[in-house]
């Protein structure tokens, strides 16, 4: 079936093309929102008298059993033979109902069809994303509230920098994903506008309230131009960012568990559920969830520049070119949402080891900063403070020890100033992350506080998302 012909020779179309322009096996994801957008359609059409009554009924008796086979068929759309989810649609309804199926596309056309079904796509799948994304917060918030008193080696550039609290890098991430999350509704609000009712470009030659089929079909607004309204793809490039934003977040977080887990660090250990073998090694344990959130992110990025690139050149209103964004589309946000709840799951069930952690800060100089600081509370400038502690630094690498082995002569060669009161902290992490006191700090005060406002923003976030699931 198509939707057109009659300014066509029939049988006119070489096969290659009808492979080629073939859009079935991707936007069959669709098919619920055709027919509720049909169904919208066909009613409105009824309240104006384009339609019949009898007509309406009919109509909407056939969608209904057509949605009704689909739903107790989850295979069914692997019979193809359509170009696109629309044309199939109209075609078994004919099958279904007869000739009268013809008068479906009454005012309407497939470029505003598709753009309503892709919003209404995109609207719920924001809100599966953001579920997720509640669950990795959840995930951080719990790992934060358990760790409180673990303290880790912080770094910068993956060298030993300074001692942090582990439940304050959990909560650096939970800032992460907590920014995606209000990008996420950002994207669902200004997706959140009816373009049915535009027809193919110019609007609809019937009387049909928009403002009301926005109401039935739960969009907060009217498309106010109707050129806009059919080719405008911002509200999927915009989702693709913020999906491939989100990953990019993901992917961080995959690195440093990949690190973490190693054998060199020891810090954490994956689950086997989220893990794989070897096909040649027996002894290995492989991060592959971790990798592959790692691996997607990148596909993700990609999928974000083709997006963009078709629509750069484009003329108004409509082209063809847009067929190509739903691959990008369902293939960006649904990457988003199950990574997501991918790394939920594997956070929930990681296994933390704070006897290694405890090691590696005892062992990386990350108090040097603190001895520095100390200098400078006593009136030695910073750049001296700074080169007195790099030097005894320099020396205990030298040797191969750490500050606790230190004696009060070999310190005093390089920091005069040598008491008791340096010695603690040199060996104290503790005392380190103690100091760092201000707000956003990793001080224990100061963590319990950003954990305290990340449990609030939960709460507000359920309540926010609890209407909508």
């Amino acid at each position: 079936m198509k939707l057109w012909g009659g300014r066509f020779a029939r049988h006119e179309r070489d096969p290659l093309f009808e492979k080629f322009s073939e859009s079935f096996s991707v936007d069959c994801r669709l098919v619920e929102y055709d027919f509720a957008a049909n169904a919208a359609f066909v009613r409105e059409l009824g309240r104006i008298r384009v339609l019949k009554a009898r007509e309406v009924r009919k109509l909407l008796g056939g969608l209904e059993a057509v949605r009704r086979a689909v739903r107790s068929h989850p295979n069914w759309a692997a019979r193809g033979g359509a170009e696109d989810v629309h044309t199939w649609v109209e075609a078994r309804l004919e099958k279904e109902i007869g000739p009268l199926a013809r008068k479906l596309r009454t005012g309407r056309s497939r470029n505003d069809l598709v753009a309503t079904g892709t919003r209404l796509y995109l609207k719920r799948a924001i809100r599966e994303i953001e579920c997720a994304a509640l669950h990795l917060l959840d995930s951080f918030a719990g790992r934060a509230r358990r760790h409180l008193g673990i303290v880790i080696p912080g770094f910068t550039h993956l060298q030993p920098a300074q001692p942090i609290l582990l439940s304050h890098y959990w909560l650096a991430y939970f800032e992460m994903i907590r920014r995606d999350v209000s990008r996420f509704e950002d994207c669902r609000r200004r997706a959140d506008e009816l373009p049915l009712g535009s027809g193919a470009l110019a609007g609809a030659s019937f009387p049909v309230d928009r403002t009301r089929l926005a109401k039935e079909l739960g969009f907060a607004r009217v498309a106010m131009n109707s050129l806009d309204a059919t080719s405008d793809r911002d509200f999927v490039i915009e989702a693709l960012f913020v999906s491939a934003l989100s990953m990019l977040h993901l992917s961080r977080l995959a690195e440093d568990l990949i690190i973490y887990s190693s054998p060199a660090f020891g810090f954490v250990t994956l689950a086997d559920a989220y893990s794989t073998g070897s096909s040649l090694m027996p002894q290995k344990k492989n991060p592959d969830a971790l990798e592959l959130i790692r691996g997607k992110a990148a596909t993700l990025l990609g999928r974000l520049s083709g997006a963009m690139a078709i629509v750069k050149g484009l003329p108004l209103a409509y082209n063809r070119d847009l067929q190509e964004d739903k691959t990008a589309l369902f293939e960006g946000v649904e990457t988003a949402r199950d990574a997501l709840e991918l790394a939920a799951r594997v956070v929930d069930t990681l296994e933390v080891h704070p006897d290694k952690m405890k090691a590696a800060v005892e062992s990386g100089f990350m108090t040097a900063t603190d001895l520095a600081d100390e200098l400078v509370r006593r009136g030695v400038p910073f750049a001296e403070a700074h080169e007195q502690v790099g030097k005894l630094v320099r020396y205990c690498s030298g040797r191969n020890t750490g500050f606790a082995a230190l004696s009060t002569a070999e310190a005093e060669r390089f920091i005069p100033a040598w008491d008791a009161t340096l010695a603690a902290i040199a060996k104290s992490p503790e005392k380190s992350v103690a100091r760092k006191a201000a707000l956003g700090g990793t001080a224990p005060a100061r963590v319990t506080r950003q954990l305290r406002a990340a449990e609030r923003s939960l709460v507000e976030l359920r309540k926010a998302l609890a209407p909508r699931r």
